[in-house]
């Protein structure tokens, strides 16, 4: 069987972290989020996978190649206009089988994937859609189903008097090939609102296949941020610590003998960690970053190349590549884009988001969310 993976979205409630850097590229444990869909269908046996792209499509093309390093096959198919999830998939169509799983790029899931097109295979059905439950059905698709599991009525984004289920679109599926005939080329299309609706008007078999397993849709800062939180305390079968204070170094890194690191918390390769410096988990540190000397790190996720001054505080928020925090500031849940400078002693509005190459502090006076 192949899978075909959407990450052509542009990841708009994600900026300012996906401004220069594609959503599906974004590291999660210092691996790029769509290294851990691509590995996961690869211990599945799936050696084909379809990658539809549109915005800032060749820094996957770059990082992941034909596939080969990940033990897969890769295919590249690009958008020249957004298509939709239905679209892109119709783009894609000569590529498919009869018969093809189809995942969300944004989406980090533990579903089993064997038993869910087992469960397709055996009701004939045409599309079998993935459900999981959620505290706050209003942001997603709610989805209503019969005793037999088949789909009885879609609902997009519902107010709170419509809820009726908890459980909601999870964006995996395995489809018929068939289903796309219905699907107009190069037109911007919905599985959520056109395709699945018109599959159930004209009596199609589409079956919910309904999972407790881990999930975690990435499409806000603050969910993103929760999905490595998760991870690190093993709230995924995909990670799991050794222990609750496990601290993980990597290739090349220093800790100066003086520093003080409570787990979880994973440090990438060739980091120095200066002297003084206090860090508590879960946090994660990517490769090549500085942390000089009394440096505070309380809850973060920090991306590659970047350098926390001495007597700096960051506190429950994200950093970007490259960033430069100057000595004595202070970052208290915000996220930072790439290449940000903080400069010295200044204190970061709590819920700041700042912009790629900005600088906040010192001769610059401006709003910390430009």
């Amino acid at each position: 069987m192949k899978a075909l993976i959407l990450v052509g979205g542009q990841g708009t409630r994600l900026r300012p972290l996906t401004i220069n850097m594609p959503k599906a590229m974004m590291p999660v444990l210092n691996r790029p989020f769509l290294e851990h869909a691509i590995r996961r269908l690869a211990g599945y046996g799936i050696r084909e996978i379809i990658l539809t792209q549109g915005h800032l499509s060749q820094p996957i093309e770059g990082y992941f190649g034909d596939g080969g390093q990940f033990g897969v096959s890769l295919r590249y198919v690009v958008e020249n206009s957004p298509l939709g999830t239905a679209g892109a998939v119709k783009n894609a169509e000569k590529h498919l089988g009869d018969r093809f799983l189809v995942l969300n790029g944004d989406v980090f899931t533990d579903l089993d994937l064997a038993p869910m097109i087992r469960f397709h295979r055996e009701r004939k059905a045409v599309a079998t859609i993935s459900l999981t439950p959620v505290e706050d059905p209003t942001r997603y698709g709610l989805i209503e189903t019969d005793p037999s599991g088949r789909v009885s009525r879609f609902l997009e984004k519902p107010s709170p008097d419509q809820i009726t289920t908890d459980m909601i679109n999870a964006g995996t599926y395995v489809l018929e090939r068939r289903v796309l005939d219905g699907v107009p080329p190069q037109t911007q299309w919905s599985f959520e609102r056109q395709l699945f609706p018109s599959l159930l008007e004209s009596g199609q078999r589409v079956f919910a296949y309904p999972s407790p397993a881990y999930w975690m849709d990435i499409g806000h800062p603050k969910d993103y941020f929760q999905l490595n939180i998760d991870l690190l305390k093993g709230r995924s079968s995909q990670h799991i610590p050794a222990r609750p204070d496990e601290v993980s170094l990597g290739e090349g890194s220093q800790v100066d003998e003086t520093a003080r690191l409570t787990g979880p918390a994973l440090i990438g390769r060739s980091c120095r960690i200066g002297p003084k410096v206090t860090m508590s988990g879960p946090t994660v540190i990517g490769d090549n970053c500085r942390l000089d000397e009394g440096a505070i790190i309380e809850e973060s996720i920090i991306w590659h190349d970047t350098h926390i001054g001495a007597g700096t505080r960051v506190v429950r928020s994200i950093i970007g590549e490259g960033c430069h925090i100057e000595a004595g500031s202070i970052v208290n849940d915000s996220v930072l884009g790439d290449n940000v400078t903080v400069a010295a002693g200044h204190r970061l509005k709590v819920g700041s988001r700042v912009w790629p190459g900005k600088t906040v502090g010192g001769e610059d006076k401006g709003d910390d969310t430009a």
